[in-house]
């Protein structure tokens, strides 16, 4: 048999769930602000996050705004994820990578991402990208009625999800 015989299952191509661009402020009063940063940097709105519980160290308390976050997914998700790889000059530390075939890496401002211009009324934030690897078949895992478990082969382990970023996406892991 020759190579171009054997072909890849199609339920084994590892593609892009989802990119979550992710900013905490921490004071209610920073939200506005984020919420207009993340908007232009995604063209999407965000939604405003909320404390789950009290933290007095913090002054946070039950309720109260303090983060937003942005969900991407197809094309907008791969053209941000683009963007924010060619920031990172497409260099990603082995650490970024989690067991589950997901990766996360952080921005220390907006002002890092290209074609981003500084806005003296909103100023800088910090924000994280975090990107959700999975196989044709995971809904299975997320939907409502027949929810079941994904089995142990058809999973994204750390390893497959490095070499698919390195292959698709042309990103060097740094500390492998």
């Amino acid at each position: 048999m020759s190579e171009e015989a054997v072909k890849e299952n199609p339920m084994r191509r590892i593609r892009i769930a989802h990119v979550v661009v992710h900013s905490c402020a921490g004071r209610p009063s920073e939200i506005e602000r984020a919420v207009k940063i993340i908007e232009q940097l995604t063209g999407q709105r965000p939604s405003i996050r909320r404390a789950k519980r009290t933290i007095r160290g913090f002054g946070i308390q039950r309720g109260d705004p303090i983060a937003v976050m942005v969900t991407l997914r197809r094309e907008k998700a791969l053209a941000f994820l683009q963007r924010a790889l060619e920031a990172k000059d497409y260099k990603l530390p082995a650490s970024c990578f989690d067991e589950t075939g997901g990766f996360a890496f952080g921005f220390k401002d907006q002002l890092e991402l290209p074609g981003t211009k500084y806005d003296p009324n909103l100023g800088v934030i910090g924000f994280d990208v975090i990107v959700r690897l999975e196989r044709p078949g995971f809904r299975v895992a997320r939907r409502k009625r027949r929810r079941s478990k994904i089995g142990r082969k058809h999973r994204i382990t750390r390893k497959e999800a490095i070499e698919w970023v390195k292959k698709e996406l042309g990103v060097r892991v740094l500390g492998e």
